[in-house]
């Protein structure tokens, strides 16, 4: 099983992070390698997280939350 990692932003600062805005596909989906599962919106810019494999993703946050840089936000597996 592997982790899904919300990015890290700043090494400067460990407190930064952003929204799970949207998650592509459903919790419990098997998603495809590389295919599109979330966008994360940080301060002025969106960024799109893919699958880095094709297994069952499961959701660990919820759309909208506000994380930390390098929580995890899903595992696949």
């Amino acid at each position: 099983m592997s982790e899904i990692l919300f990015p890290v932003l700043s090494e400067k600062n460990l407190e930064a992070g952003g929204t799970v805005a949207t998650w592509f596909a459903p919790g419990r989906h098997r998603s495809g390698q590389d295919e599109r599962i979330a966008e994360l919106a940080v301060d002025k810019v969106d960024m799109e997280i893919t699958a880095p494999e094709a297994r069952t993703l499961t959701h660990l946050v919820e759309e909208g939350a506000i994380v930390k840089q390098q929580t995890v936000i899903a595992t696949i597996g």
